[in-house]
């Protein structure tokens, strides 16, 4: 793929991302796509396979957009609790950072594709069960390191946490309200994390 040709693409996913988590696959047509980006379909679809393979980059570009500060939040911190930790804290401030891409990432095309394409909804499943699997990491490791409770089920909790975490965003969407987003995380805090501290 030529240099210009990189630049098209990443140009047509910028413009597009936004528009595919406010509108879904489904309700985002060619015509929307085209006049975003200022090309032709011919142009898009040089770049893309179609539209299916343009709305699982621009859902990857979108997801990437919300974790890399999360990420970087966890790498700053030295031990198990303080990870989890800086994950409820970077959720308290989640609602805003999404509210202007359409919301959460994961839950839009979760729920949006679930019975009408298969691939998208593939591609968030598996990014719903890596965050799965990282949150149950950061607790087998507390455990490891004596910093959490060695009867505690990692997989369990880290399951919990993350439904909590998806269904306050839904209800703080669904109300217009960031406070959903904040109350629940500080139960997260004070009924799950406290209480598998050691």
């Amino acid at each position: 793929m030529s240099r210009e040709s990189v630049k098209t693409a990443d140009l047509i996913l910028y413009k597009t991302a936004p528009i595919f988590n406010k509108q879904g696959y489904i309700g985002t047509s060619l015509s929307d796509l085209t006049k975003a980006t200022g090309l032709t379909k011919g142009a898009i679809y040089c770049n893309f396979e179609n539209k299916e393979d343009l709305a699982v980059q621009a859902f990857k570009l979108n997801i990437n957009k919300v974790i890399q500060p999360l990420f970087k939040s966890i790498g700053q911190q030295n031990n198990s609790m303080d990870k989890l930790f800086a994950i409820t804290d970077y959720y308290k401030t989640y609602y805003d950072l999404v509210k202007k891409i359409g919301g959460c990432p994961l839950l839009r095309v979760g729920t949006d594709s679930k019975f009408n394409n298969a691939k998208l909804y593939s591609t968030a499943k598996k990014y719903s069960q890596n965050f799965v699997l990282g949150l149950s990491n950061i607790i087998k490791e507390g455990i490891k390191n004596k910093e959490i409770n060695k009867n505690t089920s990692a997989l369990e909790n880290a399951k919990v946490i993350l439904s909590i975490i998806e269904g306050s965003i839904l209800m703080a969407f669904t109300h217009d309200e960031p406070s959903y987003i904040i109350g629940a995380m500080e139960f997260i805090e004070t009924s799950i994390l406290e209480k598998i501290s050691i």
